[in-house]
């Protein structure tokens, strides 16, 4: 079962990579890219309502759920807003918005980091959901590799703008992938045999940075490049996760 954690947690941190070398390899148009996010962004909104708080609320009870969801939302956003600070701010936007570090000294570390804290808690909750089902859920891999996608492709089109190198783009991309499967790895393991109250606490604190990322990050670069579609393509993806969810969840 750790084992598993660990895969499945490195696979879905390779869809980043998958992302980054399409994007390093052909230059996709930026409608696209923005397309891509929105679907991401709708999968995992849908994800996380049904298979992470709605789950967490009926193993753990709605207080811990609470509790945790707010606690996640509040890390996320004070993590982020001191790696803004840093130049990591429009970490995942396309254009020519990201800073070069020239023009920001530290602003490399701070996107690499930035990076990270986006993708451990999807990362967590896919170790996590191995402890009550048994097996990893479909619908909850299939939205994180969904979405990890887009974000690789927007996040490395704005690296080769700003003049990153390939050493440092898909050195980050691919030491995420291997730190996304530890979080899996860390959150079966460390709360296997753990209470109830616990483990919902834990997949809700996932869950609020997870949709605190997604409002800060993945929402805005979708909405710049495409925004009279945005909403239409973000149903779409809510609708795929949610049909995954009752079919193969």
């Amino acid at each position: 079962m750790w084992a598993q954690a660990m895969f499945w947690g490195t696979l879905a941190g390779g869809a980043l990579v998958l992302g980054s070398w399409l994007s390093w390899k052909w230059t996709v148009p930026p409608k696209l890219v923005s397309s891509i996010m929105a679907f991401g962004a709708g999968v995992l909104i849908s994800a996380l309502a049904f298979e992470l708080v709605d789950e967490a609320v009926q193993g753990g009870g709605l207080w811990p759920t609470a509790a945790g969801f707010m606690a996640g939302s509040l890390i996320y956003v004070s993590a982020n807003t001191m790696l803004s600070k840093s130049g990591a701010k429009h970490r995942k936007r396309s254009t020519e918005l990201q800073p070069s570090e020239k023009d920001t000294p530290g602003s490399g570390t701070a996107i690499a980091i930035g990076a990270l804290l986006d993708g451990i808690p999807e990362s967590v909750v896919l170790g996590v959901g191995l402890i009550a089902g048994g097996a990893v859920s479909p619908a909850m891999l299939a939205a994180v590799f969904i979405s990890n996608v887009p974000e690789g492709l927007s996040s490395t089109a704005g690296m080769k703008k700003a003049g990153r190198s390939a050493k440092y783009v898909f050195g980050v991309w691919g030491g995420i992938a291997i730190l996304s499967g530890l979080a899996s790895l860390i959150g079966f393991t460390a709360l296997e045999s753990a209470p109830d109250e616990l483990v919902a606490f834990i997949t809700a604190v996932a869950a609020g940075g997870i949709l605190a990322m997604l409002a800060d990050t993945m929402i805005p670069e979708a909405f710049e490049e495409h925004h009279n579609l945005t909403g239409l393509v973000a149903s779409v993806g809510f609708l795929t996760a949610f049909t995954i969810h009752h079919t193969g969840g």
